[in-house]
């Protein structure tokens, strides 16, 4: 992972330099098409109505703006790709860390899984159904009131019948109610983080078994 982000760097070196190299190229090709535009201009100006000295001043401006342009251009684009070369190392320091993300997947172990929901708003009952890999619910958890926003449950992988559930992925739902109307809820995978993988597309966080998400979609690091 470290070598990864160290070639990354490296590369933003490069691209900085080359970057760089270009807009001046850039810019001195645009002051000699202007000069020579101007002074074309001037020689072939009518004598009887020569050009005001404002209107020079003007387009003297006009240059300066472009390059002025440019060099922003230029810093942004160098800006940005330094960002997405440390973007990596800054995400690495999330393995072992426990995030919560967007998803009904949840990864029972020794035990213990736990799950999460978005809530629109308060509920007053808020109930979990855990389901096997047939789709049959195994257990019904009922969480009682909640606040709106964020809420998190744990399962001790006891099912309805006493059983104990074995170790593996299972799926969940959540529903809510609130003055005997449905309330909107998202549900949310909790889980550890075990590896960070940067792409051209971004870095994507491993959450064991439960897959791979992208680092926009975390919603909290705990």
């Amino acid at each position: 992972m470290i070598n990864s982000t160290s070639t990354v760097t490296g590369t933003t070196g490069t691209t900085s330099t080359t970057g760089t190299a270009a807009v001046q190229e850039s810019e001195a090709g645009s002051q000699d098409r202007f000069l020579k535009l101007l002074v074309a201009q001037m020689q072939n100006q009518d004598p009887m109505n020569p050009m005001d000295n404002s209107e020079v001043t003007s387009q003297m401006a006009q240059i300066n703006t472009v390059k002025g342009i440019e060099r922003l251009n230029a810093s942004v684009t160098s800006m940005a790709t330094g960002f997405n070369a440390a973007q990596p190392l800054q995400a690495a320091a999330l393995v072992g860390h426990t995030v919560l993300a967007p998803g009904s997947a949840m990864q029972l172990s020794g035990g213990q899984a736990q799950g999460g929901a978005t809530l629109g708003q308060s509920a007053e009952t808020v109930s979990v159904a855990i389901k096997d890999s047939t789709g049959a619910v195994i257990r019904t958890m009922a969480l009682g009131p909640q606040k709106a926003g964020d809420v998190r449950f744990t399962w001790d992988g006891a099912t309805d019948s006493g059983a104990a559930a074995t170790n593996g992925t299972y799926q969940f739902s959540v529903t809510a109610q609130a003055g005997g109307q449905k309330v909107e809820t998202k549900a949310l995978t909790v889980a550890q983080v075990t590896s960070v993988t940067p792409s051209e597309k971004g870095v994507t966080l491993t959450l064991g078994a439960l897959g791979d998400f992208s680092l926009s979609q975390i919603k909290q690091i705990f």
